[in-house]
């Protein structure tokens, strides 16, 4: 959808007179409205193929937290003219779209800048205190199956034949047998409905803030899965870019403090911290498969789909280079020093 329709969408729908600016998403049309008078609103409008029961799940999980845990720091859904959280138009090019009006969430996404340990341990926080909130909720927009979701590895597999590089392959292939092995360990673990993209661009921050974070956005990948599934998505983003020493390095050195922060509101059981960085691993080997073969799917959006991919071929190394009891080992005992 062209600007100046989100625009004209935002003014007959809302009311709200101003311009509209694409931001970057994988598959909706988002925008950020601006007015005049420096008020800004994030108008999301949804691809024609999204199922409707999950958009309504969104819907539905925000309204719960705007109720439930109104000092969260999440999107507060905004209706439309006729009381519609989640109303339905045609666009012009004829094809019927859903859309919603959200509150625009002020700071910088946490990709964009550096952090220190204390600034890391809100972070995860944040995140314990938002899977707290959630532990109630339940919809049926969120018992489905999403690829993102690595309980659901094993249906990634045919990807693999589409990976081109020989030894990138086999590494991926070996990631996934061992991940597999551990998959009925895995269905043991507590569920509830979670986030489960708790990534750096979706956490928006600001350093002069008292609490650091002062966003969390895109709840479109939220679903009823592991809640250690749900922390080991932040723990990956926390993961350094480089790793240039797999057989030394402990790549969770930064992921403690978020770890920290978390156990400082919620709980983890003794299975649970054993298995998140299996967790973590799994992670890395569905988003390399699902960004490969996307990218292949949506060229013009590569970069946006590829933009995390590429370092996790060493942190991959490093998982590969230890057995998953050495793996657990490291985390658990780094953790507790």
């Amino acid at each position: 959808m062209p600007e100046a329709e989100a625009g004209q969408v935002g003014l007959s729908h809302y009311g709200i007179r101003g311009t509209a600016e694409r931001l970057s998403t994988e598959k909706d049309d988002t925008f950020r409205l601006a007015t005049p008078d420096g008020r800004h609103y994030i108008l999301k409008i949804a691809n024609p193929a999204e199922p409707e029961d999950e958009i309504a799940a969104q819907v539905a999980l925000l309204e719960h937290l705007a109720l439930g845990a109104p000092a969260l720091p999440v999107p507060r859904v905004i209706p439309d003219h006729g009381g519609q959280s989640l109303p339905v138009f045609t666009d012009a090019a004829g094809q019927v779209r859903r859309m919603r009006l959200m509150s625009y969430l002020a700071g910088r996404p946490l990709d964009s800048t550096d952090t220190n340990g204390p600034e890391r341990e809100k972070v995860g926080e944040l995140e314990a205190a938002l899977r707290l909130a959630l532990a109630d909720f339940t919809h049926p927009g969120c018992n489905r199956t999403v690829l993102w979701d690595v309980r659901n590895l094993a249906l990634l597999q045919p990807l693999l034949d589409e990976t081109g590089n020989a030894s990138q392959r086999a590494a991926l292939s070996d990631a996934m047998a061992r991940f597999l092995d551990m998959q009925p360990e895995i269905d043991q673990l507590r569920m509830q409905v979670v986030h489960n993209d708790f990534s750096r661009s979706n956490i928006i921050v600001d350093h002069d803030a008292g609490q650091f974070v002062t966003g969390v956005i895109d709840f479109g990948d939220a679903v009823h899965t592991a809640i250690a599934i749900d922390v080991s998505t932040a723990l990956l983003n926390q993961l350094p870019p480089r790793v240039d020493d797999p057989a030394r390095e402990n790549i969770f050195t930064q992921g403690y403090d978020l770890l920290r922060g978390y156990l400082r509101v919620a709980d983890l059981t003794e299975a649970e911290m054993r298995l998140l960085p299996h967790l973590v691993m799994g992670r890395i080997v569905a988003r390399t498969l699902i960004t490969l073969w996307r990218a292949r799917l949506f060229p013009d959006n590569e970069t946006y789909i590829m933009r995390n991919t590429h370092q996790g071929w060493a942190q991959l190394d490093w998982f590969l280079m230890r057995s998953p009891d050495e793996v657990s080992r490291t985390f658990v005992s780094g953790f507790q020093q």
